[in-house]
């Protein structure tokens, strides 16, 4: 199982990187989890256009989702005339919704539907190609999913957006590679049910027993040496920032 971090900015895209946005690959099946803002034209760098299998989205905030609306376009208004077969897209209740708002249509209109087929995700486990999908709710201020991606003995698991919650020590349990948001500095912000900081992201870590950890949604205005520095003290496996472009064989 290959993990690609298309983007892993926090809140808006940074100098550097798009927002959420991670390229799963195995048996060439290519699932992609999260399309936040500037991920389209970072995607294009891994992969072509039409060559996705499959997206989860792990809530409906702009910076993990809006990318979306120029990703239906692109497979509608295909260039070599008509619509592109739609692919499975798991999101929370309300997804084609939302996206047809942001688009510009009519709320409820189906137009997304030519291309997208849209599916509700609940807490539960379900097959998608070759992988094994565990979704699970996590604690943010709308409704939102952690991830547990599971292929031939090998374990991913994705935090999405979350503050401190029950759900995360579970998707991550005995994870080969643990994806975590630290969008908070440990000692500067504390509001709850939101986001983790380093050290939150360290001990969820520790306590799960992965292997590796990988700091990711870090905004534009949090530093990342700190946020690093603060994960190493809660969790003695490797710790990682992610940054767009890196490669993990999970």
């Amino acid at each position: 199982m290959k993990l690609t971090v298309v983007g892993c900015s926090g809140s808006f895209p940074s100098a550097d990187s798009a927002c959420s946005s991670y390229l799963v690959e195995a048996d060439g099946f290519r699932l992609l989890v999260d399309m936040g803002n500037g991920a389209l034209g970072e995607l294009q760098r891994h992969c072509g256009l039409y060559d996705l299998d499959a997206v989860v989205l792990s809530h409906l905030h702009a910076d993990h989702c809006i990318d979306m609306c120029g990703y239906f376009v692109a497979r509608y208004y295909r260039h070599d005339g008509g619509p592109a077969s739609a692919i499975p897209v798991y999101g929370p209740a309300g997804t084609e919704r939302r996206l047809n708002i942001a688009y510009g249509d009519v709320p409820d209109e189906k137009c997304m539907s030519e291309v997208f087929d849209f599916r509700t995700l609940t807490p539960g486990s379900f097959r998608l190609g070759p992988f094994t999908v565990t979704a699970d709710a996590v604690s943010h201020p709308v409704e939102a999913y952690g991830f547990r991606i599971e292929h031939e003995g090998r374990t991913l698991a994705y935090s999405g957006d979350t503050g401190p919650c029950a759900a995360l020590q579970g998707l991550a349990a005995d994870a080969d590679l643990f994806l975590c948001e630290a969008s908070f500095t440990h000692g500067k912000e504390d509001i709850p049910e939101l986001h983790l900081n380093g050290r939150e992201a360290g001990q969820v870590a520790t306590r799960a027993g992965a292997g590796r950890l990988v700091l990711t949604h870090i905004p534009p205005w949090t530093n990342p040496a700190v946020s690093l520095r603060d994960a190493q003290t809660a969790f003695a496996g490797p710790v990682d920032l992610a940054k767009a472009g890196a490669v993990y064989e999970v």
